[in-house]
């Protein structure tokens, strides 16, 4: 008997997200035979091309029917020059993060090919790792503002934001999923040396990793953490920090491996609709020029399904993405001569042949 159908929304975008999100949902149609329940797609209108003909990111309704009318939520990319402020999809994407209080953000950073990592006698044994940012908090909170803006005199202030039960829930997701996934070990980066308002992440960060006894903890600062993950990649496993610090950490791992093309992400709440999303921004000069690399956007949607508890789905997808990489059926990012709708049907057509 199969499992009541997972309620999924597609939020396609600007730019290239209706070019990738076209090839992950091809990719999603091609892997339902390995599916233990349906999957029902509903696809919404938001982006800029609704926010300029209506005036309306999204409406306090419609956000609030995300969250309790869907399960997962799948976006394509947000952002347009039409809107110099982009303030649609501050509305729509931060609006997600922080309204439906997705307070994880998660950036696997894992080398498919050995080939794609610039880094000199690195392999794929030696870069697997995943960043936990705390999503919902930092710089990031939007508190602050500017005074005499364009005198001489302008001021421009931004205050960060650390609460207890923030950085203890994200602290605690990140050794728990250490322990469900058997890792050793959990490094947070911080900047407690200079912002006395870290000591919070360090105080927190020890007392919760004392009740995991099996796992190795350390603590980097910042800019150390980033020199580090450059030359020793394989001394992480599980890393944790802040808003502002995650966003900077995720994309240079990204690089790490193969560029923000492929990589995904997920934003999280246990027990609450999530979103998941490629990061690699709306590109809006690619937008319909079948050059865009689809691979974050279909490898987001692999984390999806896992999510809603489709193992088998969720291997046959990245084990499709893998077996493109290796083949060099990708675009030119990664090396390769082909176009968005060319690398989804590779993916798709490998997805296909392991469901038969």
């Amino acid at each position: 008997m199969r499992s009541p159908a997972v309620r999924l929304a597609v939020i396609a975008g600007d730019g290239i997200g209706p070019d990738v999100t076209t090839e992950a949902l091809k990719v999603l149609d091609a892997v339902r035979p390995l599916l233990n329940s349906g999957i029902s797609v509903e696809h919404l209108p938001y982006g800029a091309e609704h926010y300029l003909s209506t005036g309306v990111s999204i409406s306090p309704g419609e956000m609030s029917r995300l969250g309790s009318e869907f399960d997962v939520i799948l976006v394509g990319a947000l952002g347009d020059p039409r809107v110099p402020g982009n303030e649609h999809a501050r509305d729509i994407l931060l609006g997600m993060r922080f309204k439906l209080d997705l307070y994880v953000n998660e950036r696997p950073a894992r080398l498919f090919d050995d080939r794609l990592t610039p880094l000199k006698g690195k392999s794929a044994s030696d870069i697997d790792l995943v960043i936990f940012r705390e999503n919902t908090e930092g710089l990031y909170a939007g508190i602050g503002g500017i005074f005499k803006q364009g005198t001489p005199d302008e001021i421009a202030i931004a205050e960060e934001v650390n609460t207890r039960r923030g950085v203890e829930r994200i602290i605690r997701y990140a050794f728990e999923w250490g322990r469900s996934h058997a890792k050793t070990r959990v490094t947070m980066a911080d900047k407690a040396n200079a912002i006395p308002a870290h000591g919070l992440w360090r105080r927190a960060f020890e007392e919760i990793g004392e009740e995991y006894p099996e796992i190795n903890r350390d603590t980097r600062y910042i800019d150390a953490m980033a020199m580090d993950l450059i030359r020793t990649p394989e001394s992480f496993q599980v890393i944790v920090t802040g808003n502002l610090f995650g966003d900077i950490l995720s994309d240079l791992a990204s690089t790490l491996v193969g560029g923000l093309g492929i990589a995904p992400s997920a934003n999280r709440n246990p027990g609450r609709v999530e979103m998941f999303e490629p990061v690699h921004g709306s590109a809006p000069p690619l937008a319909g020029k079948d050059r865009a690399n689809p691979m974050a956007a279909i490898l987001s949607l692999g984390m999806l399904l896992e999510t809603v508890g489709e193992q088998d789905a969720a291997s046959a997808v990245e084990s499709a993405v893998r077996s493109a990489i290796a083949a060099g059926a990708v675009t030119a990012d990664l090396g390769g001569s082909l176009g968005t709708r060319a690398v989804g049907d590779a993916i798709a057509d490998r997805v296909r042949r392991s469901a038969k």
